[in-house]
């Protein structure tokens, strides 16, 4: 995928996800979020490549459904 196509994916979605049920939201947290570390001075998130490659593959499919739709 390239890297535009991968930007305008994630924008969209970015759009899309005050819409979503909270099981959805969950779900796709889950996916991505491998591990959250809280420290006094800092906060790292652990990001799951393959479910960030899982995630834009299924939006990539949903926005290949919608342009064959139209």
């Amino acid at each position: 995928m390239r890297n535009s196509s991968m930007w305008r994916l994630l924008t969209d979605f970015a759009t899309v996800w005050n819409e979503l049920f909270p099981a959805e939201q969950a779900r796709i947290v889950q996916l991505l979020v491998e591990r959250v570390d809280v420290r006094k001075d800092a906060l790292e998130v652990r990001i799951r490549a393959e479910g960030l490659v899982s995630l834009l593959t299924e939006l990539r499919q949903g926005d290949e459904q919608t342009a064959r739709a139209a």
